[in-house]
């Protein structure tokens, strides 16, 4: 198997356990007298085997992602690398918006105000961290499909 199919299956048993969270949820009072729509022991049954499967995806997932190497570099560290590059874009994007609004207008009388920070330079900056982080999200789906899960 594939580490691509590994997180596809990831997440497909995560999808199954928050269903199974709801079911369960659904199931969990009755009226006297009434049955549940499904029984609350075959659906915690099946959360503990689920559980179980996903634990050990999960810990298969992690294992190949340390061993896995692209470019010198492990995979957890590129998937580091995204986790914080999209972080990052995301606060320099808002802070950019902010910082690009010149006038505001208050109670009818117009407020000049200058932004803190050279705004083109900083949009160079945020195209940057764009490319880079679209070449490491790339370089992480490439390797999740050439890779094999341990």
């Amino acid at each position: 198997m594939k580490l691509a199919e590994a997180l596809i299956e990831r997440a497909d048993l995560q999808k199954r356990i928050d269903q199974l969270e709801d079911r369960l949820q659904s199931n969990a009072l009755v009226q006297d007298g009434e049955e549940p729509a499904e029984d609350p022991v075959v659906l915690l049954a099946e959360l503990t085997t689920l559980s179980t499967s996903l634990e050990d995806l999960i810990t298969r997932i992690n294992l190949t992602n340390a061993q896995t190497t692209v470019d010198g570099k492990s995979l957890t560290a590129l998937i580091a690398k995204r986790d914080c590059l999209t972080k990052r874009l995301r606060v320099l994007r808002h802070f950019l918006s902010a910082a690009s609004s010149t006038a505001m207008r208050s109670r009818g009388t117009e407020i000049i105000v200058k932004s803190t920070v050279p705004v083109r330079e900083m949009q160079k900056t945020v195209d940057d961290l764009a490319k880079a982080l679209r070449e490491t999200d790339t370089a992480i789906q490439a390797a999740n499909w050439s890779a094999d899960l341990l």
